[in-house]
């Protein structure tokens, strides 16, 4: 749709995980990613955490220290002094609670600073079957729901003393600091049988370089002067990656707040010409359309789309995004579909301010999912919708999600679709996260990648035809996501379309 230079850091990306590909396979081939700086973006505020104590900080923010300070001067001795007295308000809380409050900063906050290019390459590893291992120096608490939201199985991380689960504030073991993080990685190399001679290592810090030579393959990321000098003279390639969280200032608020104004007035002038010609889809399809056409330029953002020719091909269809920011969704959507089109949301979104407002006046259906009759009985008007030739753009996940991972895919919308005799249309986004994550309040210049799928025939689908089309549907956007743009998934999804419609005649 539009056409843009290529992104110089997603080009070395490219060229790095093709190379993995041409590479190794099998879980003798370790990955390993370092958490805070690497995996997830330096520096990182908390204000959250800043709210409930605001005199303290939990270990991993004291450890994200300024880049002018020299951690790699610390021994470990002065590592574990820096550590006991960043958790010393832990001392007293059960393991259980702390936990808790790793989950709470990772869905408040934390998800919105993970690296999307270190999550391509865990991606990509996880693909090629090698053991991903996420590696901390501080304790595991803000670590693990990473390892959890992104599927890697190991964290390796610096322990705390705890007396039946009550944590004493002291550091138990060696901590994983410099040779000790190194140690800790050749101990689980022997452990688990990975070759570290073909394995690959992933930090950004000084305090890294031990790590670093200890393995095949080591990838120095984003790193400062002396890293950089070290990896030049070992002859390490290092890996420069776009940081979202770097780019503040007075801009990116006044993009975000025309984009969001241009929503508004959008609206406004939608509900005004329907009214004037009696007509409201004719005003939703203005708001739209303008919105679509106007709010990318605003914002700075350019929409890359491969296979627009489907989002005209068969309608009134059931248009699946997969769903990760509000409003750049809603941009993307209305840029892609333009015109007759509505969509189907979960209840909550009515209470975010100016996008629930026009949405209601769009004759949006609100979905209360708490109440299975309600969610049913909402249903009919977006079957209604279909059958008087206007198309329905949903979310097939039913939420945001905190990563860019494709979230469990519901049922609702395969049933809709069926229920109206429809196709649905898949539709990959990529980098709305991005530029806006799920709870950030301003957006990012930058580019949305769209590849748009071959839309699928429901017609005669039964209830296990829903499950099963639902299961290789969720394959094909981790597909596309896993190796942009889908190439070889979309063919094999046409493939299974063609086969099917053969065998329904």
């Amino acid at each position: 749709m539009n056409q843009h230079v290529a992104d110089p850091t997603t080009t070395a990306l490219d060229a790095l995980i093709g190379g993995l590909r041409a590479g190794p396979r099998g879980a003798r081939v370790g990955a390993f990613f370092d958490f805070d700086g690497t995996l997830v973006e330096p520096s990182v505020v908390l204000p959250s955490h800043r709210r409930r104590r605001p005199k303290r900080a939990t270990a991993a923010t004291a450890l994200r220290a300024p880049r002018d300070l020299d951690r790699s001067s610390l021994d470990e001795a002065g590592f574990i002094r820096l550590l006991e007295a960043a958790v010393q308000d832990w001392a007293g809380r059960t393991e259980a609670d702390v936990r808790a409050l790793g989950d709470e900063l990772f869905t408040r906050d934390l998800a919105g600073a993970l690296s999307y290019g270190c999550w391509r390459l865990v991606r990509t590893h996880q693909s090629l079957g090698h053991t991903v291992v996420l590696v901390t120096s501080g304790p595991g608490a803000e670590a693990e729901p990473f390892a959890r939201a992104l599927g890697i199985a190991h964290l390796l991380c610096t322990r705390l003393r705890a007396h039946d689960g009550v944590l004493t504030g002291r550091v138990a073991g060696r901590p994983l600091w410099q040779e000790g993080k190194l140690a800790a990685v050749q101990q689980f190399a022997r452990t688990h049988e990975v070759d570290l001679g073909l394995s690959h290592v992933y930090a950004d810090g000084d305090d890294d370089i031990v790590v670093l030579n200890g393995v095949g393959s080591p990838h120095p990321v984003n790193p400062g002067p002396r890293l950089a000098a070290y990896a030049r003279a070992h002859g390490w390639p290092t890996i420069e990656l776009t940081r979202r969280r770097a780019r503040r200032g007075l801009l990116p608020l006044v993009r975000t707040v025309a984009m969001f104004t241009t929503l508004l007035l959008a609206g406004g002038a939608g509900v005004v010409a329907g009214t004037l010609r009696r007509n409201p889809r004719f005003g939703v399809d203005l708001a739209t359309g303008l919105f679509g056409r106007i709010g990318p330029r605003l914002g700075s953002i350019t929409i890359d789309v491969t296979g627009q020719q489907h989002t005209w091909a068969d309608r009134p269809a059931v248009f699946f995004v997969n769903h990760q920011s509000t409003l750049v969704d809603v941009l993307v959507t209305s840029r892609l579909i333009q015109r007759g089109f509505t969509i189907v949301v979960k209840a909550e979104v009515r209470q975010i301010p100016v996008i629930g407002t026009l949405f209601a006046l769009a004759g949006v259906a609100f979905l209360d999912r708490s109440d299975t009759y309600r969610a049913i009985a909402a249903l009919q008007p977006a079957i209604d919708k279909l059958r008087g030739g206007i198309s329905i753009a949903m979310a097939p996940e039913g939420t945001r999600s905190f990563t860019p991972a494709v979230g469990p895919f519901k049922k609702g919308g395969f049933h809709l679709a069926r229920d109206a005799g429809v196709p649905i249309v898949p539709v990959v986004i990529r980098n709305a996260g991005e530029v806006m994550w799920r709870n950030a309040l301003i957006a990012q210049k930058g580019t949305i990648d769209v590849v748009v799928h071959q839309p699928v025939p429901t017609t005669g689908w039964t209830r296990t035809d829903i499950t099963a089309w639902r299961d290789e549907m969720h394959r094909l956007y981790t597909d596309t996501l896993d190796d942009w743009p889908g190439a070889a998934a979309g063919a094999r999804w046409s493939q299974m379309i063609a086969a099917a419609t053969t065998t329904s005649r």
